[in-house]
């Protein structure tokens, strides 16, 4: 598998360094406001002028991402397309552990199938082509998963720590991490059982404190910095306010682009609390199975977060290679993969009639982007039900057997 995969990379890293992404460093449909490259390189190029980034309107990157390009990681063309083909491999690698740590062998047939469904999904591909921020946060993601799933908590909520500094609606994946580090990786999908919460209520304090102890010690590390606190508004604060419009592959912007400002705050507050709902009802419903849980909530990040790219559904996408058992079960998969093909062929041609030729208005684009909305939103449903389906179909199964 080693050979195959690093002659996947190398391949990868060959395009990577093509002119091409220079050429689709700054679609909007591959980096958003809050993971653009340009942006990155803008808001260091005034830190390191003594200027601060956030006092404009422009930069919203962490300053965690601000401090370690500025002083550790050059700028130049090479080095970061070499640090994101890098952090694609360690995704593909990553992937691959989990699926090991879920199935329980050291090594199996699927692995390849695993990394090479990861290294060539397009939403997964052409963002790491763009330079987006947005794949060290997948490949941070990814991590996380895996050192929950081995039972490492410090390393995994340190990691989470760090991707929801980046980008806080990741902070939403503690409870099923939580309860990952408090149970196993193993599929109980076909099992369900109660998760014995009384029990592991103490030590799930713990590591709660512990995560947030991380997260403090960041946010802090963010305004010594930064020499203030302003860097909380341009960066978290933007996906609760939304103050950039710029057009992406999401649901937020065309909606609040056409809003009257008098029902703005009200809005804002809807779309943000739409979010958490999902949480608490996942979790409970998946306690037997909190990787399978954690899964379906980076669908939803996927689809209803307020700056994507399409690493986000691309991530989503790239897990379901974890869950074989649910396959079976899955009602339209044809249908869905028919819409994601839709989806990934109109976004960037509606973009190019509306931006590039000027044939076509922000009607054109939304319109791709609601067809690529309901293509995430018809995966995640899927998901939904297949996850629930295989219990049923199990017992199923069992009582055939027993009537023989």
């Amino acid at each position: 598998m080693a050979l195959e995969l690093a002659f996947a990379v190398a391949a990868r890293a060959v395009l990577v360094l093509s002119p091409l992404g220079s050429h689709i460093q700054d679609d909007n449909q591959l980096s958003s406001q809050l993971t653009s490259y340009s942006r990155l390189q803008e808001g260091i190029y005034l830190f390191r002028h003594g200027i601060d980034p956030y006092s404009g309107g422009s930069f919203r990157h962490s300053p965690l991402a601000l401090s370690l390009f500025s002083t550790v990681i050059p700028t130049s063309r090479i080095h970061p397309t070499l640090l994101w083909t890098f952090c694609d491999a360690v995704g593909a690698w990553a992937l691959v552990n989990i699926w090991r740590s879920r199935s329980n062998t050291q090594k199996s047939g699927r692995d390849m199938r695993i990394a090479a469904f990861y290294l060539i999904n397009p939403y997964i591909f052409l963002p790491c082509l763009a330079l987006s921020t947005s794949t060290l946060e997948t490949t941070l993601q990814l991590l996380t998963l895996l050192f929950a799933s081995r039972g490492q908590s410090s390393l995994s909520l340190l990691t989470l720590a760090i991707v929801a500094h980046l980008s806080l609606p990741a902070i939403l994946l503690l409870p099923p991490i939580l309860l990952l580090l408090l149970s196993d990786p193993q599929s109980h999908l076909a099992s369900p059982r109660s998760f014995p919460f009384q029990q592991k209520f103490r030590k799930c304090n713990l590591l709660f404190l512990e995560f947030g102890f991380f997260f403090v010690v960041l946010v802090f590390a963010s305004a010594l910095v930064t020499g203030g606190w302003g860097w909380v508004r341009n960066t978290w604060g933007a996906g609760f306010l939304l103050p950039d419009l710029t057009p992406n592959p999401g649901l937020w912007w065309y909606f609040f682009t056409e809003m009257f400002d008098h029902f703005r705050p009200f809005f804002l507050m809807v779309f943000s609390l739409h979010l958490t709902i999902y949480v608490v009802p996942l979790c409970i419903k998946f306690q037997h199975d909190p990787l399978y849980a954690t899964f379906l909530l980076l669908g939803v990040l996927g689809t209803f977060k307020p700056y994507p790219t399409l690493s986000d559904p691309g991530l989503f996408l790239s897990l379901i290679s974890l869950f074989p058992e649910i396959y079976p079960y899955l009602r339209y998969p044809i249908v869905t993969a028919l819409l994601h093909l839709h989806a990934f062929l109109l976004l960037p041609l509606f973009h190019h009639l509306w931006i590039g030729t000027g044939t076509g208005n922000a009607n054109f684009f939304y319109a791709s982007t609601l067809v690529f909305g309901l293509a995430n939103g018809g995966a995640l449903l899927d998901c939904v039900w297949a996850g629930l389906r295989v219990a049923i179909g199990e017992e199923n199964d069992r009582w055939v057997v027993t009537q023989e």
